[in-house]
């Protein structure tokens, strides 16, 4: 037989026939060995790749975007100083790796120890203080006698509900030092109508809020100059019901230009933008001190309580409902939610319809590490918060192997994880008035990373 390198010297006629098969053949089992090669000696990549998360700082004006809006029609142009991302459960083209992450310590099961809840905390103080100094909105202005003032100004109460977040930002808002009444100072235009309103207004209702939204724009952007000088990326809304997603249907401008403060912030889905737009956190209004309870007054391993509402959870609770440690309820609960918090060690947020639910801000104040089961979710603080120093990450084909997943644990990994959920927890929680570093802070800190723009104008 021939040496290989004469083979491929030779007239393609004269070849065996053999041979076509054999060359590819050949070229295929060496690739499958290289590729096998290369998983095998390089294991920590796989093991903690839904929690790669590089950003630590925004950019500075002069890096560009990946982002870009829709040119209104005036002909000005606007581009957004935007900042590059690794989704905290995705990787840089933020999807979920198919290779799930048996839990995100290193392959020699103690990196936690060093590992800060913040990506760079030096540079997120620094930046929080200077926010604190000079960051201005300008709100949208609307009379007490306007026909939808409930929609678009504060509530004069304590919020309430399991899509509070929306009312507790808003009242914050209204009644801190960002706001600005001269529209030349600001840095950010908010749009103040409120989503969970008009969806119980009778006059709008879930099927006209599209059409409201669309029309609100509209008026704006006729009576004001300031939309149409960027096409809307200067402008932000929040919105904690899911509905608030295909609100935006008739408003293609809002959707993918403003900046989006949601709570069903999954990247999944393509009416989200996570480099543009941030997460809200969903959280259940409390009003008391946050409680303390030992490690070791903690006997489960890990709890679950909420509705079948969706193929994840209906297969965590097919696959864990009768186990003596990892604790999945479905229905009403004998006892009290509370005390099934403060005594498991592990508390799992699993996705029900949206990849949102209030169960990471509960297990936070409960001091509970949190699973998260939800692929594709942009969770809340994700520029600023190192996710894998209070959390842990599965994929949902790996809820047969959650039990082996945090048996994994070492008693050192779980004090430093539990350890930094007493840190963070402070960062989910809203106040009445707001105190630093809390929900609405860090929030105002979100929208201030992306102030930053570039304007030009043909006038």
């Amino acid at each position: 037989m021939a040496h290989p390198s004469m083979l491929l010297h030779r007239p393609l006629a004269s070849l065996p026939s053999s041979t076509f098969f054999f060359l590819p053949a050949t070229l295929a089992l060496f690739t499958t060995l290289f590729i096998l090669f290369y998983i095998f000696t390089t294991p920590s990549l796989f093991i903690s790749h839904q929690h790669k998360h590089n950003l630590k700082y925004p950019l500075g004006p002069s890096q560009s975007s990946p982002f870009t809006p829709i040119l209104p029609s005036n002909g000005s142009f606007h581009l957004s100083a935007k900042f590059p991302f690794n989704d905290v459960f995705g990787g840089e083209d933020g999807t979920v790796s198919p290779v799930s992450s048996r839990s995100h310590f290193g392959s020699k099961g103690n990196s936690m120890n060093d590992i800060d809840v913040f990506h760079d905390g030096d540079i997120f103080l620094e930046d929080y203080q200077h926010m604190n100094r000079s960051f201005k909105i300008y709100v949208y202005p609307h009379q007490r006698d306007d026909p939808f003032a409930h929609a678009f100004l504060p509530v004069d109460f304590e919020p309430g509900g399991n899509y509070a977040s929306e009312s507790y930002f808003k009242k914050a808002l209204m009644n801190s030092h960002f706001i600005t009444e001269d529209p030349r100072e600001a840095d950010l235009f908010f749009l103040p109508f409120s989503i969970a309103k008009l969806r119980h207004d009778r006059r709008v209702g879930g099927g006209g809020i599209q059409s409201f939204i669309r029309d609100y724009i509209s008026n704006i952007s006729t009576k004001y100059p300031y939309w149409n000088r960027t096409g809307g990326a200067d402008h932000f809304y929040v919105a904690c019901h899911s509905i608030g997603r295909s609100a935006m249907a008739k408003a293609e401008e809002v959707k993918l230009n403003a900046i989006q403060i949601v709570c069903s912030s999954s990247y999944f889905l393509p009416g989200y933008v996570a480099h543009k737009d941030a997460s809200l956190p969903q959280v259940w209004p409390r009003t008391e001190d946050p409680p303390t309870i030992t490690t070791s007054e903690r006997n489960k391993l890990a709890f679950f309580a909420g509705a079948i509402n969706s193929p994840v959870r209906e297969k965590l609770v097919k696959f864990w409902r009768n186990d003596s440690e990892i604790y999945a309820h479905f229905g009403r609960l004998k006892t009290p939610y509370a005390d099934e918090l403060l005594g498991s060690k592990f508390c799992l947020h699993v996705k029900g319809f949206e990849v949102n639910t209030a169960r990471i801000a509960d297990s936070l104040y409960y001091g509970c590490v949190p699973i998260i089961l939800a692929n594709y979710y942009d969770v809340p603080f994700a520029d600023i918060l190192n996710w894998k120093s209070f959390s842990i990450a599965v994929v949902t084909v790996d809820i047969p192997l959650l039990k082996k997943i945090l048996r994994g644990i070492t008693s050192d990994e779980y004090s430093s994880l539990r350890g930094n959920v007493l840190k963070v927890r402070k960062h989910f929680q809203w106040h009445v008035p707001p105190i630093d570093f809390d929900a609405f802070f860090m929030v105002m800190y979100e929208l201030w990373l992306r102030r930053s723009c570039i304007r030009m104008s043909n006038d």
